[in-house]
């Protein structure tokens, strides 16, 4: 019997199955995908993100690998609004970083792979979980043909099933998760009426490692420097553009900030709603979900996979103890409750991000300009928000 089983091997599953890899635990961690994801929504480290990451081992390559980003500014109809700057928000990693969210969890598989290569385990989706109080039972299917060995075929299917024991279950499974599903946990949450189109092109301006907002009547546009000469650029759009092309998202980048960005060399196009479904709870017998499956937040302000992080960083040693014999029971109360306020302060600030990107008239927005401009004359106040925006 195993130790952990871990579901989803996204980022903040692979963090997880590494922090209890690290203690000698067994531990398998199953992926419905067959192949690692190449599309990276999310693309920002917060200084408290990458400190639990480090004790994953990995903070090093990804510090070597993504850009710091210092300094954030906002610009309106061609001129500065405001700026901050992330030296001065204290800790160990004083800047956010920016990487691709496909290599931070290439990364973190890599440490996995080096802590245990058949840890992850592929092309299996979960059908059946059971907790009888003393180990949990989970069924998965693969494909017939992925020439994984199930302990009976399904004939009706063509697909072969899977048994595993675990002595705990998480569901690090993502917003849909499977996991959560099979536990019958609700969630509440609503579906807000911003969209979004985002794309990432070569960097052929001068902004260098700035991030900058552009707070314009039309709405929101937001550039984030990216490794390798590329730019991240995010536009609040009036309807979902799914079927944009990549000079589609151009023109509209051109019409609200007068840049010019070269269509030809895009690599990543994505159009997107957005939403906020929070668990009723996080724990359930041997089981407890975390990251997306626990909560899942707004995009906007880049904070939703840095929560399943610290989800993470806070569980493992919990683990660690349970499966020791130590008694956990109140520290699991604590982690449940401290984790879902940390994911209701996030996504009330997800929601100030979105709210502050909404298109409106140009009389508003001067208004709501020289009030920034007064508040954040005064050092202290852009140190809390500064602060703020990076998850101290």
């Amino acid at each position: 019997m195993l130790d952990v089983l871990i579901v989803g091997a996204g980022p903040v599953g692979l963090h997880l199955g590494a922090l209890l890899l690290q203690q000698g635990l067994t531990v398998r961690i199953l992926e419905q995908r067959t192949e690692a994801g190449t599309h990276s929504r999310a693309i920002g480290i917060h200084p408290p993100g990458l400190a639990a990451l480090a004790d994953a081992g990995i903070a090093a390559a990804l510090i070597r690998e993504g850009v710091h980003i210092t300094v954030g500014v906002a610009r309106s109809a061609g001129s500065e609004v405001t700026g901050l700057r992330f030296e001065g928000i204290g800790g160990g990693y004083p800047f956010i970083l920016a990487l691709p969210q496909a290599r931070t969890e290439a990364l973190l598989a890599a440490r996995v792979a080096e802590l245990d290569p058949g840890a992850v385990l592929r092309g299996l989706s979960v059908t059946a979980l059971h907790d009888d109080g003393a180990q949990v039972t989970l069924r998965a299917s693969a494909d017939a043909g992925d020439g994984l060995s199930g302990t009976g075929p399904d004939h009706a299917s063509g697909r072969h099933a899977e048994t595993f024991t675990a002595r705990l279950v998480v569901g690090a499974d993502g917003a849909r998760s499977a996991v959560r599903r099979e536990l019958g946990i609700a969630t509440r949450g609503r579906n807000y009426p911003d969209t979004y189109l985002m794309g990432d092109f070569p960097d052929t301006g001068s902004d260098g490692a700035t991030a900058v907002l552009y707070l314009e009547t039309g709405g929101i546009v937001e550039s984030f420097p990216l490794p390798g000469v590329m730019r991240r650029w995010v536009v609040h759009t009036d309807q979902l553009l799914g079927g944009a092309s990549a000079a589609d998202l151009a023109g509209l980048i051109m019409e609200r900030t007068g840049t010019s960005v070269p269509a030809e060399g895009n690599t990543m196009l994505s159009a997107f709603g957005v939403r906020t479904r929070l668990a009723t709870h996080m724990v359930q017998g041997r089981a407890a979900l975390i990251g997306d499956a626990a909560h899942e937040i707004s995009p906007i302000g880049g904070q939703g996979m840095n929560l399943g992080w610290l989800d993470a960083a806070a569980l493992a040693p919990i683990i660690t103890s349970a499966l020791r014999g130590e008694p956990t029971g109140l520290r699991l109360g604590a982690f449940a409750q401290s984790r879902m306020a940390a994911a209701s302060r996030a996504s009330a600030q997800a929601w100030l991000n979105m709210a502050l990107g909404r298109p409106a008239p140009a009389s508003f927005l001067d208004r709501r300009h020289q009030l920034v401009r007064a508040v954040f004359a005064q050092q202290w106040s852009r140190d809390v928000v500064a602060r703020r925006f990076s998850m101290q």
